[in-house]
Parts: C-alpha cells; structure tokens; sequence
C-alpha cells in the first residue's frame, strides 16, 4: 500500500535497486532501505503503524512499542505544530516533498530527518486510511541506494 499509494502521487515507485522481484523489493524496503519509511492510520490523534529497519534504527525504539505509538511523539513539543502544518499540505494536496526537520528518539534526543516525503495512503478503493513518510537520515546518503 504505502509503494503503490506513493506510486499514485508521485508517478514513481519507492527508491529502491530497480533489478529485485517485488517479494524481494519489499524485503529490501523493509529491512536494507537506507531510509526510514513510516506509516500511521488515519485516526484524529494518528498512531504508527509501520516503519521499516532504517526508521526504528532512527528512532531507537523497537517495533512493538513503535507500532500503535501516537505519531506525534516523533517530534518534541515544540516541533509538533510545524508536523501538524505539513500534515495539513498532506492532507489537502495528497503529497508534500522536500521537507527536512527536527524528529526526537526514544530518549529524547533530537535527531535531524532530510529529503522528507509525506504522501497519503489510499486503500484498494481510493480512500484515505492515512499518510505515510519517507525520509533520509543523514543528508550525504540522499538519494544513494546501497
């Protein structure tokens, strides 16, 4: 969902090595992708409920605390009104790109996130079921596929 959705706003799939099958694709995504990818649901307060290798790795957390945590505890306090407006562009324009923020770890730290890429989810029938991210860790690895 989150490939095909992001196929659907942007007219290109996720980043990824172009000679993979889609069951290897999808395992690369997940566990060697060098960005995070995430996902929450579409709910008023929305929780996570994916991230990949590179995201949990990001966010020290592990997946069965990550997953059904509310996605606004990825930024500090004083950083969650800049998400919410982005959320809003996402909402309104079905994709934001280029976005590069602060993000805080499982301890508090804050950690710098670029090349950002928000999209909304689309389920099988076209609706809405939530958005999902895309971002690098480290802006010398934007764009770099291993």
């Amino acid at each position: 969902m989150l490939d095909e959705s992001y196929r659907h706003w942007s007219g290109q799939g996720l980043p990824a090595p172009e000679h993979l099958n889609a069951q290897q694709r999808l395992s690369w995504l997940h566990a060697h992708a060098p960005y995070s990818l995430l996902a929450h649901d579409g709910a008023a307060d929305p929780r996570f409920t994916y991230a990949n290798a590179c995201a949990l790795q990001c966010f020290k957390y592990p997946c069965e605390t990550f997953i059904g945590m509310p996605s606004r505890f990825s930024a500090s306090e004083r950083d969650r009104a800049e998400r919410q407006v982005l959320l809003e562009q996402v909402t309104a324009h079905g994709i934001a790109q280029g976005y590069s923020g602060w993000r805080v770890d499982a301890h508090h730290q804050p950690f710098m996130i670029y090349a950002g890429v928000v999209w909304t989810l689309l389920d099988k029938a076209g609706q809405s079921c939530g958005q999902a991210a895309l971002f690098w860790p480290d802006e010398q690895r934007i764009g770099v596929l291993v």
